[in-house]
């Protein structure tokens, strides 16, 4: 097989897929050693047995044809774990939408969590797919034929299982099931790299103003380097050092030294200054810089964490009950918002999801429904309280 390595041939090749209800989409990139993932491969199928691969590495090649497809909402988009997929096409301006994700179809359809392509074509088609090309590198050209057959059976396969899979879940009435998590997928929120927004990925450990402007000015600061020299984060700076850093707050090479959590000699390179330089900017006032998180209520009730554990059980009986992944009906953090307040805003407690867990996980807070065990799976039982005893 020989890739489309020239615009007039995806053009071509974009022809026979206009019209078409679906595309079967995957890519191969390489990011390791950067911050932007590297394009290196794109696969294509549609239903009608149009199928290739496409090098946007090739010398002049012009995506467009290839990306007025992934914006053309007449058709839909098929991908297996479509996220990193989707970060790729979105930087290039082209959200593919509608997106239809058989990895999160496959947790409604009873396949598990997150489960493989391979697993679910195994389990779908009774095809043993060879993945001996995996972890290749997939810059280098050219592509070996191995390559080049194990790239384009990943959508070969998805485009033959995908119609089978939406049916499935049509007849099974849990097509909508998925459509939220589908949606979601395609927000560009999920997406935004605004370094003021870095913080948001992880963790703050401690709620005051000073300790949470430094720590947005360093995840700020790491962000906008990382995407300037073209390196992954953890390279610049590792998360754990951005907590130490808002704890202790240095606004000078000595104070920067004196952290564990800084590679020794920070301060003495290209990268120590600046840091300084937005610690000391965002010190001149923290109440204004600091972002506003809600506190964890969860963390200082111990009444709210026992009962969180609790739901977790409870929440695995249901999905267990239902054939659904357990991901896909609420997370952890769901649960601890429910702990602490019946009204959460929280998916869980609304439509399908909370006809399938979200009531009861309101009646177990209630002591309505107690958690029994029965052999080696947990019933939920309804609790027959006894009446009031009257005067």
């Amino acid at each position: 097989m020989k890739p489309i390595s020239t615009t007039a041939e995806l053009a071509a090749f974009c022809n026979q897929l206009k019209g078409q209800p679906f595309v079967a989409v995957d890519t191969e990139f390489m990011r390791e050693t950067t911050y932007w993932p590297m394009l290196c491969l794109i696969q294509a199928a549609a239903p009608n047995g149009a199928e290739a691969c496409i090098d946007p590495m090739a010398d002049g090649m012009d995506l467009s044809p290839f990306l007025d497809i992934l914006r053309d909402e007449t058709i839909q988009k098929v991908f297996h774990a479509a996220r990193q997929d989707v970060e790729i096409f979105n930087n290039l301006g082209a959200m593919p939408r509608p997106l239809f994700d058989t990895q999160i179809a496959g947790m409604a359809a009873g396949f598990g969590e997150q489960i493989a392509y391979d697993a679910l074509v195994r389990q779908m088609l009774k095809i043993e797919l060879d993945k001996s090309s995996r972890f290749t590198d997939w810059a280098r050209r050219p592509l070996s034929e191995n390559q080049l057959t194990y790239a384009i059976a990943d959508v070969t396969h998805l485009a033959r299982l995908y119609p089978i899979l939406q049916a499935s879940l049509e007849k099974a009435g849990r097509l909508a099931w998925v459509e939220e998590e589908m949606e979601a997928l395609v927000s560009p929120d999920l997406y935004d790299v605004n370094p003021e927004n870095a913080w948001k990925r992880l963790r703050p450990r401690k709620h005051a103003a000073k300790y949470l402007a430094v720590f947005k000015a360093v995840a700020a600061w790491r962000e906008r380097t990382a995407q300037t020299r073209d390196q992954p984060r953890g390279r610049i700076l590792k998360d754990d050092a951005i907590d130490e850093l808002a704890s202790q707050a240095p606004t000078d090479a000595a104070g920067l030294d004196r952290l564990r959590g800084v590679p020794k000699g920070f301060s003495g390179s290209r990268f120590g200054p600046d840091l300084l330089d937005a610690i000391r900017e965002a010190l001149k006032d923290p109440e204004a810089y600091a972002p506003v998180i809600e506190r964890d209520r969860t963390a200082s009730n111990p009444a709210a964490g026992a009962v969180v554990e609790l739901l977790k059980v409870l929440l695995k009986a249901r999905s267990e009950d239902a054939g659904v992944a357990s991901k896909l009906i609420a997370t952890v953090a769901d649960l601890e918002k429910i702990a602490n307040d019946d009204n959460a805003d929280v998916g869980a407690l609304t439509g399908w999801r909370k006809d399938a867990f979200g009531a009861d996980a309101l009646k177990l807070k209630r002591g309505e429904l107690a958690l029994v065990l029965d052999g080696s799976r947990v019933r939920v039982v309804e609790v027959r309280r006894a009446p009031k005893a009257t005067d």
